[in-house]
C-alpha cells in the first residue's frame, strides 16, 4: 500500500522547503552584487553559476514533485517510478556541492601556504563524489525504477552522501585549525578569527547534517521517499553556504575597523585602546582656551 504521507508527502515537503532556500540564494546573490562589485570575475562568474545551477534544480525539483502529486495523482505503483527531472537533480545538487568543495579548498590552499597535502586530497575526494553522483543519475534514468536501482546500484548512491560528509568533516577541521593557528596578540583581529572559526563550524556542520541525514534515511527507509525529499535541500544548503561565506567578509571589515583593547607586546601592556559599545561615533576632543585676567588696584592715597 502507497503510504501517501511519507511518499508524495515527503516529496512535497522537501519541495516547499527547497524553494524557501531557492529564495534566500537569490536574496544573497543580489546582496553579494551590490556589496561586492570590484571582486574577481571568477569569484563573480562562480556566483552566476550557482545561482543558474539552484534556479534549474528548483524546477527540477518542482517537475518532479508536479508528476508524483498532479500528473499520476492516485496511481500507487508511480511511485516506484524515477521521472528524469528527479534523477537529474542529482547531478546538479552534485555539481553545486563539487563547486563548493572546490572553492573552500582554494581557501584552505592560500591560508596553509599553498600547501599540496591537504588541498589534493579533498580535491580528489570531491571529484569522485561528484563521478559518484553522475553514475547514480546515470544509472537512473537507465532503470527508471527505485526497486531495480537499489537491487543493483544501492551502494553507488550511499558512496556518494558518505564522499559529501567525508569532504565537509575534512574542510571544516581544515579551516578551523588554520584560523586558529593563524591567531595574533591583536584582540580586535583575533575578535574576528573567533568568529570565522565558529561560523565555518556551523556551515560545515549543517551541509554535512543534511548529507548524513538523506543517507541514513535512504539505507533504512527502504518503502519511501524521505530521502528523497531531503535530498531536495541538499544543493540549497551548499549554495547558501558560500554565499553566506562570500557575503559575511562586509561585516567582518566592519568589525575590523571597530577599535578594540589592543595588547600587542608585554612592553605596551600599559597601552590600551577602550572601545564603548554604547558610543558609535568617535570621541572628539575640544580645546578649552581659559583666559585669567589680572586686575590690579592702587591707592594714590599712600
Amino acid at each position: 500500500m502507497n503510504d501517501i504521507a511519507r511518499n508524495q508527502g515527503a516529496l512535497l515537503l522537501g519541495g516547499f522547503i527547497a524553494a524557501g532556500l531557492s529564495g534566500i540564494v537569490l536574496v544573497q546573490t543580489l546582496i553579494y552584487f551590490k556589496f561586492y562589485p570590484s571582486d574577481p570575475s571568477i569569484t563573480k562568474a562562480l556566483v552566476s553559476v550557482i545561482w543558474m545551477l539552484d534556479i534549474t534544480h528548483s524546477g527540477l525539483v518542482v517537475a518532479s514533485v508536479w508528476n508524483y502529486v498532479v500528473q499520476n495523482f492516485g496511481d500507487a505503483d508511480d511511485i516506484n517510478n524515477i521521472p528524469e527531472t528527479l534523477a537529474l537533480t542529482i547531478i546538479i545538487t552534485a555539481v553545486l556541492t563539487y563547486l563548493v568543495h572546490c572553492y573552500l579548498a582554494h581557501r584552505i590552499f592560500l591560508l596553509s601556504r599553498r600547501n599540496w597535502f591537504l588541498t589534493v586530497p579533498m580535491l580528489f575526494l570531491a571529484t569522485c563524489r561528484l563521478c559518484s553522483a553522475s553514475a547514480t543519475s546515470a544509472e537512473m534514468i537507465r532503470l527508471r525504477t527505485f526497486s531495480t536501482f537499489k537491487a543493483d546500484f544501492r551502494w553507488l548512491f550511499s558512496l556518494g552522501l558518505a564522499l559529501s560528509s567525508i569532504v565537509d568533516i575534512l574542510i571544516t577541521l581544515c579551516l578551523c585549525f588554520l584560523l586558529q593557528k593563524n591567531r595574533t596578540n591583536s584582540l580586535s583581529l583575533d575578535r574576528i578569527i573567533d568568529a570565522l572559526i565558529l561560523y565555518t563550524f556551523e556551515v560545515g556542520s549543517l551541509t554535512c547534517a543534511g548529507s548524513i541525514t538523506s543517507m541514513i534515511c535512504w539505507l533504512t527507509m527502504n518503502n519511501n521517499l524521505i530521502f528523497m525529499g531531503l535530498h531536495f535541500v541538499i544543493g540549497k544548503l551548499y549554495a547558501n553556504s558560500l554565499l553566506s561565506v562570500l557575503n559575511t567578509r562586509y561585516e567582518l571589515r566592519r568589525q575590523r575597523r571597530v577599535p578594540a583593547v589592543n595588547v600587542e607586546s608585554p612592553q605596551r601592556r600599559n597601552s590600551f585602546q577602550f572601545y564603548n559599545p554604547s558610543m558609535n561615533s568617535d570621541i572628539h576632543l575640544q580645546h578649552v582656551q581659559i583666559n585669567v585676567e589680572k586686575s590690579v588696584t592702587y591707592d594714590h592715597s599712600a
